[in-house]
């Protein structure tokens, strides 16, 4: 088996553009800051497990519908489903081209946008109607 040899020629010239570096760099931020968010919204997401653990559903309603922790509730899942949608970007552009990825995209921030609506609507529900 012949080995490809690897020369100058072959490797990128690093001053060429490869793709949009303004939504390329808007990518990375809204992924580093939504991640952060997480981690800060970790602990809440932490005492409602710990709280609610055994409860039944008066008393999750009780917890839940208190808008100090609802609403920072709905902001987690949000940022969550934003989170998640730039994840699995990330996946489908290393893995997937063509047609099957625009299609795979168009799924996946359906996808996000149905779970954040259903999680921020159940959530705001508790809040305000109880």
């Amino acid at each position: 088996m012949r080995e490809e040899v690897i020369t100058t020629d072959i490797i990128a010239d690093p001053r060429s553009r490869y793709g949009d570096s303004r939504a390329s760099t808007r990518h990375f931020i809204t992924q580093r800051l939504s991640g952060a968010i997480n981690v800060a919204f970790l602990g809440l997401l932490l005492f409602l497990v710990v709280r609610l653990a055994g409860q039944d559903r008066p008393d999750m309603v009780g917890v839940i519908g208190n808008a100090w922790i609802g609403l920072p509730l709905a902001v987690l899942i949000g940022v969550a489903a934003i989170h998640m949608r730039n994840g699995m970007r990330d996946v489908l552009e290393d893995y997937v081209a063509g047609r099957m990825y625009r299609l795979l995209m168009l799924l996946n921030t359906l996808f996000c946008l149905i779970v954040a609506a259903a999680g921020i609507g159940a959530v705001l529900k508790l809040v305000f109607w109880g």
